[in-house]
């Protein structure tokens, strides 16, 4: 067994939905989480939506990072997009600068990057593309804590360029035998009961282990666990997540704190 933990972050991406009831939606998760990626622009969201979710995020106390992703708002980001190294490190600087310079205006702290959908999932098991990303973070803040998925590229990357780094793990999404996120089109890939999620958080935070789509445990050392804000059942699961870990007697607090 896993020595014992006191706290865990929990995370949500947000700033994904349109318009007041976008915020509202937004607003009723951060009740429950405690850091919070923000769409900049090119899958979801703009200048506006980006102003308002750090003003919720700084009202609710919760850690916020960047959320760049592919130029693709038709597919919402999870098209891949087949971006050279050069344009994922031009395209992730330019995200992560837009909310930066949008937090520095509010005087609020940006503390971390996390890429969204198919960028993420590219930069998962393709060195080449993690390493644009961590570049372009480096280039614009050292201090910036590259968020990726634990055991994957991102994390060595964060390491090869200098940067402070967190490992996630996805409470609502299935992972293959090899540690990767089984793709959306495939059946079961996105669960629906709060009970399964909740037991996977605590399954991580008890054990470090995860179970995959066929049942093949994984090793799995988490820094943060992330609920997907743009689900149909993101707030229901963010309240069971949360009331499952303080009844173990956990801490939720942000892991860039």
């Amino acid at each position: 067994m896993s020595e014992r933990r006191v706290a865990i972050d929990v995370s949500a991406d947000i700033g994904e939905r349109d318009g007041s009831a976008g915020r509202a939606h937004d607003g009723r998760i951060l009740e429950y989480i405690s850091s919070a990626s923000i769409a900049c622009g090119f899958h979801a969201g703009d200048a506006k939506s980006m102003r308002e979710t750090v003003t919720l995020c700084a009202g609710a106390g919760v850690a916020i990072g960047a959320h760049p992703s592919y130029l693709d708002k038709d597919g919402f980001g999870r098209v891949e997009g087949y971006l050279s190294t050069v344009e994922i490190r031009r395209h992730v600087g330019l995200q992560v600068v837009m909310l930066s310079d949008i937090c520095r205006a509010m005087n609020v702290r940006l503390r971390f990057v996390k890429p969204h959908g198919a960028l993420y999932n590219r930069a998962a098991t393709d060195p080449a593309a993690a390493d644009a990303i961590a570049s372009a973070i480096s280039e614009i803040d050292k201090s910036l804590t590259l968020l990726g998925l634990a055991g994957s590229e991102m994390i060595r990357a964060a390491a090869r360029f200098g940067l402070p780094v967190a490992r996630e793990a996805f409470l609502d999404r299935a992972y293959t035998p090899q540690g990767t996120l089984v793709p959306r089109s495939v059946p079961n890939a996105v669960f629906t009961d709060p009970k399964i999620v909740v037991r996977r958080a605590l399954d991580l935070v008890r054990e470090n282990t995860l179970f995959a789509i066929d049942g093949t445990p994984l090793r799995i050392v988490a820094d943060s666990l992330c609920i997907h804000g743009d689900g149909e059942h993101s707030i229901e699961f963010a309240a069971a997540v949360r009331e499952g870990l303080e009844a173990e007697g956990l801490d939720v607090a942000a892991f860039s704190a």
